[in-house]
């Protein structure tokens, strides 16, 4: 005699193909594989870093942000520092952490001073690690103090200077009258870290003239004007 199935209790149906029931045993399995990630990471034992840090480009004006993956239990203390030196979270720097293993540090505002090497360091009662990497600051090209008009005598020497930046550092150029200087022992300029120097010789009448001090780079470009009189 052959047993007749019971039907099971009215409610106690799961229908598969309902968009409902598919959507909850997705979250389910998401969520078994993220407990499963946890407890593979939640070894005891000094911290080790999955993804080490990389090298950021950083504009001025924008933020970046340095980040590293990394496995320790029980949870870390964690210091940044810049050249040897810590930095406090605040509103320069951020500290980050982002379940289940990622540290990162974000710096705002950038500017050319945030170049530099930076440092994290992450100890738990087991032990430390440690692992650097660089901001690369660029800049756009400026100048940042043009040259004096100058009105000179015949026969001195002219001095105009100008105060540049940028990241890479510029190509310089200098003008008069909007035709590039063709430098000779007498007319010459010269480039620093920070700034710019043109000379003039034994000054003559047909140097007198509107001079252009012009800096560029790959981020932009800047220019400022000067007067030279030679009465």
């Amino acid at each position: 005699m052959s047993k007749v199935k019971a039907a099971p209790p009215p409610g106690c149906t799961i229908n598969i193909n309902d968009p409902q029931v598919q959507e909850a045993a997705i979250r389910i399995q998401a969520s078994y594989r993220g407990h499963r990630s946890r407890k593979e990471l939640r070894e005891k034992g000094p911290p080790k870093f999955l993804q080490e840090l990389k090298d950021v480009l950083l504009v001025e004006g924008s933020a970046a942000k340095l980040e590293c993956r990394v496995s320790a239990f029980p949870d870390p203390f964690i210091v940044w520092l810049k050249d040897g030196k810590e930095l406090k979270d605040g509103p320069k720097y951020r500290y980050v952490f982002e379940d289940p293993d990622v540290v990162a540090l974000v710096v705002r505002d950038g500017e050319l001073a945030d170049l530099g090497r930076y440092t994290v360091t992450i100890k738990n009662p087991f032990g430390q690690t440690s692992g650097s990497a660089c901001i690369i600051v660029e800049v756009p090209a400026k100048v940042n103090k043009g040259p004096d008009s100058v009105k000179g005598k015949r026969g001195s020497t002219v001095v105009l200077k100008a105060n540049i930046s940028g990241e890479p550092p510029p190509d310089v150029g200098w003008l008069k009258d909007g035709d590039d200087i063709d430098e000779d022992e007498r007319v010459f300029f010269d480039v620093g870290d920070t700034n710019t120097i043109l000379t003039i010789k034994n000054a003559r009448p047909s140097d007198s003239g509107k001079y252009e001090v012009f800096v560029e780079n790959n981020l932009g470009t800047d220019q400022s004007f000067a007067r030279v009189d030679i009465l």
